[in-house]
């Protein structure tokens, strides 16, 4: 729903650089000038800063570093019937609070997103580093209903997905190590986690969370994370605009999934696959459930599966596992 900030910030950013007219704005919204200022105090103080000048009025001069609802609304291209989105300060994990107002009867779809996060966490139950550091905890919510057989290559398609989204809007390289991860450098930027509850033979609710590295500035990783984690401003070398990135972001995340529930995604699939898989052809070891195979990766199959050609030449088929990249002499 449009209100009185939406609508600033709107024809803020259409003037950008330039100036907006204070009196214009005020016939506009049908308010007061004191009104103006009002709604633009509120405004700078959740991060906005602004020029402001006798007969010319405001203009934007910094955007907030951090999510601002209106201020990714606002930027939002792709928006379905009833999607809706809220930002907290806090929270355990996102992908919980997405479970939680699913649970309670919120209408999807819907995003969650989070400065930090006090229980977050990767696949396999793993922590995952979730400190107020300028980079994004985010989760979307879904009621597809669909039969669970149909979900083997959701994870992927959406990583896809992020990659494409990341290589146009930064212009890095990145690439996606199966199942799961999003990888810049051969360093991680970023992790998925789609979690479903299950109604009989459909999925009744599906939450695909997502934790990507965005301004984080190197040198601020915990000592296990600092050889293997990495933000886009540490590759790009300047600060990203957090909002219209996560704007960007979740409208692809939510056209990659309307793709998906309608089939449309096979058409494209198999080419994203080839164009930011990083196993191919790589010697890897893969754990599944305690045993570890070794192997080298041929591909995935149509449901998303690994296929990994063992020391035999035997081809095997994983749906779940921890992948290695095996080092070579």
């Amino acid at each position: 729903m449009s209100t009185a900030e939406h609508l600033i910030i709107r024809e803020l950013l259409a003037r950008e650089p330039n100036w907006l007219s204070g009196s214009a704005l005020a016939a506009k919204l049908g308010v007061s000038r004191v009104a103006v200022w009002q709604h633009m105090e509120k405004l700078r103080s959740a991060g906005f800063t602004f020029e402001a000048r006798r007969a010319l009025g405001y203009k934007l001069t910094a955007r907030p570093p951090g999510p601002h609802a209106a201020l990714i609304e606002t930027q939002l291209k792709i928006r379905p019937r009833g999607f809706s989105l809220v930002v907290l300060d806090e929270t355990d994990s996102t992908n919980d609070e997405a479970a939680r107002q699913l649970a309670a009867g919120r209408a999807a779809p819907f995003a969650i997103i989070a400065r930090r996060q006090t229980k977050g966490r990767g696949r396999l139950g793993r922590v995952w580093h979730s400190e107020a550091n300028g980079n994004l905890y985010v989760s979307v919510a879904f009621r597809p209903r669909v039969p669970p057989e149909r979900m083997g290559a959701f994870t992927l398609w959406m990583g896809l997905n992020l990659c494409e989204l990341l290589a146009n809007f930064a212009k890095v390289t990145p690439g996606l190590k199966w199942p799961n991860d999003l990888l810049l450098v051969g360093r991680k930027a970023g992790g998925i986690l789609t979690e479903a509850r299950i109604d009989a033979d459909q999925i009744r609710d599906l939450v695909f969370g997502l934790g990507l590295n965005i301004n984080a500035p190197a040198g601020g990783w915990p000592a296990d994370l600092a050889k293997r984690a990495v933000s886009l401003a540490e590759i790009t070398g300047t600060p990203l605009d957090f909002n219209r990135l996560t704007a960007a972001l979740l409208g692809r995340v939510l056209l990659a999934y309307e793709n998906f529930a309608d089939g449309s995604y096979t058409k494209t699939f198999a080419d994203l696959w080839h164009r930011y898989d990083v196993l191919r052809g790589q010697p890897v070891a893969l754990l599944e459930g305690g045993r570890r195979h070794a192997g080298t990766v041929l591909g995935i199959d149509d449901e998303g599966a690994l296929l990994l050609r063992d020391v035999r030449g035997r081809t095997q088929r994983f749906r779940a596992g921890e992948v290695t990249i095996e080092k070579t002499s």
